[in-house]
C-alpha cells in the first residue's frame, strides 16, 4: 500500500500545487493581479505589432511638438494666445486635413493688450478703457480666428467635483447603450467659450492610468454630466473624415465615424499597442521649427496634425509601457493610428472562463508530463505547451484583435511541473537506492552507477548540412619547436590562437579544434550563416594579414615564427556531437572537410598563403581570386581547380598580365612559364608566379 501511495505522490503534488495557484490568484489583490495581466498583454501586443503587416492607406499623422527648444525659442510656458495663434496659422498654411490640440485652454488670455485693458478698466472703473480694449490686439480672438481656418478639435478634461458640461457632442446611438462600464464624471472643464465656439469639435484629453500608473488606454467615449463625449483621438478622426456625427450601435456593439467602423469595447477604451519611442520620432516636428520656417511643412498637407508638448513645463508627460516619459500628444497620435487601422484590441466576453480553462489545461499538461516523463523530456513537453499557448495568444491577437493572457497560465504550468517532477524525482531516487542495494553485490560499482545514473555513451543525433571548412597551419612550425624553449613556444602559441580564434569568431565561424599549430574552423555550423563561403574567405584574408603583423612582433620574429597557410572548401558534411558523456565534441565529417585540409597543405607547393577550393570560390565574386591551377586531391579522381585571393598590393596591370599568362598556359606552357617568371621578378615577395613558372617547366 505504501508503494501505491508513493506512486501517486507526484500526481497529488501537482494537483495540490494547481489548486494552491488558483487559490492564490483568487486571494491576490485585484490591483496586483490586473498589473500582472496587463504586463502579459503588453508582451502579446508587442509581438503582435512586430509580426503584423502594416496597414495600408492610413492617414498621415504629424505631431507638432512644443518641446524644450520651442519653449526656449518662443518664450516660457504658458505661451500667450498670440503665440498659439502664430503656431496655428503656420499649421493651417500647410493645409492639414484636421487639427487636434492636446492642451486645455480653460482660462481666458490675460496677457494680450486687449485683456490687460479690460482688466485695468475693471480695476479703475473706466468704461473708456474697456471700450478701448475692443480695438487692441486680442490673443483669444486671434487664436479663435486661426482655429476657424482648419477643422480643429480642442480638448476638455473630466472633473468629478463639478456638474457643468461642455457643448454636446454629435453622438447618435442605436439601441440601449450600457454605460455603467464607461469612464464617467459628474462634469467637465472645457475651453473658454470664445475658443470652444471657434473649434469644430471637442474631445476629452484625460488619460486613465492603470493600477501601476502606466497609461495603456485612451478613451474612445466618456460620460460627463450624463452625456456621451468622444476622446480627442476619435474626434480628430471624425474631423479628418468630415463626418457630421458618431453612430454608436449598442447591439453589436460598434462605432462608426465616416468610413471608419470599429468595434466598441464594453468600457469604450482603446487598448494601446506598446510602441518603442523611435516609432514616434519620424512623425514629430518641433513647433519652433515650424513657426520659424525650418520644418518641412509639406508633411502636414492632408495629414492629421496634433499639437502638444514634450517640454516638462506643459505637464503632459505620461508613463507608458515603453517609455516612462511619453508626451500625452504622442499617446493620442498612437490612438489615432490604431483607430484608422481598425486595431481595437479587447478581451473576449468570456475572458474569465477562458482564463480559468487555460490555467486548468496547461496545469493538467504539466501534471501529466511530470508524472509520465523523465524530467528533461517533461520539461520539453511543458515548454512546448507554454510556447503553444503564447503562439495561440499572439495568433488570436493578430487574427481577431482579442486579448488572452498567456503568461499567468504558463507560470502556473511551470510551478505545477516543478512540484510534480521534483516529487517524481524523489520517488525515482528512492527506487534507485533499492536498485543499488539489490545489485551492488552482483556487479562492479562502476557498472551499477552507470545503470542507476544512465550515463552511457551519449551520441547525439547528427544532421547533414552545407558547411565551409577552414584549416590553418604555421609554416615551418616543426623546425621552430626545436629552436624555441617550450615555455616561450607555448606563450607564442597562446597569443597566436587568441588572435586567430577572435578573427574566426568575428567572421561568424566556429572553432572546431585547435590541434598542434592548426586551427580547424567551420562556417554555417551549428546554425545557418548567410554567405558563409565569402565570410570564410574574408576570414582567411584577415588571418593572413593579422598573422603577418604578428610575425613582425619582437618575440615571434626572434623565434622565426612562420607564415599562416589556409585552406578553404565548401560542401555537404555530417555534423553533430561525437564522443562520450564525459567529453562531447561537436565536429563535422565529409569530403569538404578533407579537401580543406588538403588545400591547406597544397599552399606549400603552390607558394600561396590561402588556397580556396572550387566550390567555395564559385560561391564568391570571381574578381577577388587569382587562379592557382589544378591539383590532385587524395580521394578524388579528377584534378580540382584552386584559387587564392589577390594580394591587396598587386597592381591592376600586373593582375591582368597574370590572368593572360594563366590563359596562355593552357596552350603554350613554355611561353607562359616565361611570362610568370617576369611577373615573379617584378614581385619577388610573391612566391605564386615563381612556383607557377617552375610547375609549367617541370
Amino acid at each position: 500500500m505504501f508503494e501505491r501511495l508513493a506512486g501517486r505522490a507526484p500526481l497529488a503534488a501537482g494537483v495540490l500545487t494547481l489548486g494552491l495557484c488558483l487559490m492564490a490568484a483568487g486571494l491576490m489583490p485585484p490591483e496586483r493581479r490586473e498589473g500582472l495581466r496587463e504586463d502579459a498583454l503588453d508582451f502579446v501586443l508587442t509581438v503582435d505589432h512586430r509580426i503584423r503587416r502594416p496597414s495600408q492607406n492610413l492617414p498621415d499623422i504629424v505631431v507638432i511638438d512644443i518641446d524644450r527648444r520651442s519653449v526656449e525659442a518662443l518664450g516660457p510656458w504658458p505661451w500667450p494666445r498670440e503665440t498659439m495663434a502664430r503656431l496655428m496659422q503656420a499649421i493651417a498654411a500647410a493645409r492639414p486635413a484636421a487639427i487636434a490640440i492636446d492642451i486645455l485652454f480653460a482660462e481666458a488670455d490675460e496677457r494680450s493688450p486687449a485683456a490687460l485693458a479690460r482688466k485695468l478698466g475693471t480695476l479703475v472703473d473706466r468704461a473708456d478703457l474697456t471700450t478701448l480694449a475692443e480695438s487692441l490686439p486680442d490673443g483669444d480672438k486671434r487664436f479663435a480666428e486661426a482655429l476657424r481656418q482648419v477643422p480643429t478639435a480642442l480638448g476638455f478634461v473630466l472633473d468629478p467635483d463639478r456638474s457643468e458640461a461642455v457643448a454636446a457632442a454629435p453622438v447618435v446611438t442605436r439601441g440601449a447603450l450600457h454605460s455603467d462600464q464607461i469612464w464617467s464624471a459628474a462634469g467637465a472643464v472645457g475651453p473658454v467659450p470664445e475658443l470652444a465656439a471657434a473649434a469644430a469639435g471637442l474631445g476629452v484629453l484625460s488619460l486613465p492610468g492603470d493600477a501601476d500608473g502606466v497609461v495603456r488606454r485612451v478613451p474612445l467615449l466618456v460620460v460627463a454630466a450624463e452625456r456621451l463625449y468622444p476622446g480627442l483621438a476619435l474626434e480628430a478622426v471624425r474631423l479628418q473624415q468630415r463626418a457630421s456625427a458618431y453612430l454608436v450601435d449598442a447591439e453589436a456593439p460598434g462605432l462608426r465615424v465616416g468610413a471608419v467602423a470599429i468595434p466598441l469595447p464594453r468600457d469604450a477604451m482603446l487598448r494601446l499597442v506598446p510602441l518603442a519611442p523611435y516609432h514616434r520620432i519620424e512623425r514629430t516636428m518641433s513647433a519652433a521649427d515650424l513657426i520659424e520656417g525650418r520644418a518641412d511643412s509639406a508633411r502636414i498637407a492632408g495629414a492629421i496634425a496634433l499639437v502638444g508638448g514634450s517640454a516638462p513645463e506643459l505637464g503632459g508627460l505620461r508613463q507608458t509601457s515603453f517609455d516612462p516619459l511619453t508626451p500625452s500628444v504622442q499617446v493620442h497620435a498612437d490612438a489615432i493610428a490604431q483607430i484608422a487601422a481598425g486595431r481595437i484590441p479587447r478581451p473576449f466576453d468570456a475572458a474569465q472562463t477562458i482564463e480559468i480553462l487555460s490555467w486548468l489545461g496547461l496545469g493538467l499538461v504539466a501534471i501529466a508530463a511530470g508524472v509520465a516523463l523523465p524530467p528533461l523530456a517533461g520539461a520539453g513537453v511543458v515548454l512546448c505547451a507554454i510556447l503553444l499557448a503564447c503562439v495561440a495568444a499572439v495568433g488570436v491577437s493578430v487574427r481577431a484583435d482579442r486579448l488572452v493572457d498567456p503568461l499567468a497560465p504558463s507560470a502556473v504550468a511551470a510551478l505545477v511541473f516543478v512540484a510534480t517532477s521534483v516529487t517524481a524525482f524523489a520517488r525515482t531516487r528512492r527506487r534507485e537506492a533499492l536498485v543499488r542495494r539489490r545489485f551492488e553485490q552482483h556487479l562492479a560499482p562502476a557498472v551499477v552507477r552507470r545503470i542507476v545514473e544512465q550515463p552511457g555513451l551519449m551520441k547525439l543525433s547528427g544532421e547533414r548540412r552545407e558547411v565551409t571548412a577552414l584549416f590553418t597551419d604555421i609554416e615551418s612550425f616543426t623546425a621552430m619547436t626545436h629552436r624555441v624553449e617550450p615555455e616561450n613556444l607555448v606563450a607564442l602559441l597562446d597569443e597566436y590562437f587568441e588572435g586567430a580564434a577572435a578573427i574566426v569568431i568575428d567572421h561568424g565561424g566556429m572553432i572546431d579544434k585547435l590541434i598542434g599549430d592548426a586551427v580547424h574552423a567551420l562556417f554555417n555550423a551549428p546554425i545557418d550563416l548567410p554567405d558563409h563561403p565569402r565570410r570564410a574567405v574574408d576570414c582567411a584574408i584577415a588571418l593572413r594579414d593579422w598573422s603577418e603583423d604578428y610575425r613582425r612582433r619582437p618575440a615571434p620574429a626572434a623565434a622565426g615564427f612562420g607564415r599562416t597557410r589556409v585552406g578553404i572548401e565548401t560542401g555537404m558534411a555530417v555534423v553533430g556531437d561525437v564522443g562520450i558523456a564525459a567529453k562531447l565534441d561537436y565536429t563535422a565529417h565529409g569530403d569538404a572537410i578533407n579537401a580543406a585540409a588538403r588545400f591547406e597543405a597544397a599552399n606549400k607547393d603552390l607558394g600561396s598563403a590561402i588556397c580556396v577550393g572550387p566550390e567555395a570560390a564559385s560561391r564568391c565574386d570571381p574578381a577577388m581570386f587569382r587562379p592557382l591551377g589544378s591539383i590532385m586531391v587524395r580521394g578524388r579522381d579528377d584534378p580540382l581547380a584552386v584559387y587564392e585571393p589577390w594580394p591587396e598590393d598587386a597592381p591592376a596591370e600586373w593582375r591582368e598580365r597574370y590572368r593572360a599568362a594563366f590563359r596562355l598556359s593552357e596552350t603554350d606552357r613554355v611561353k607562359a612559364a616565361d611570362l610568370f617568371a617576369e611577373l615573379a621578378a617584378e614581385r619577388p615577395g610573391d612566391a605564386v608566379p615563381r612556383r607557377m613558372s617552375e610547375r609549367l617547366r617541370a
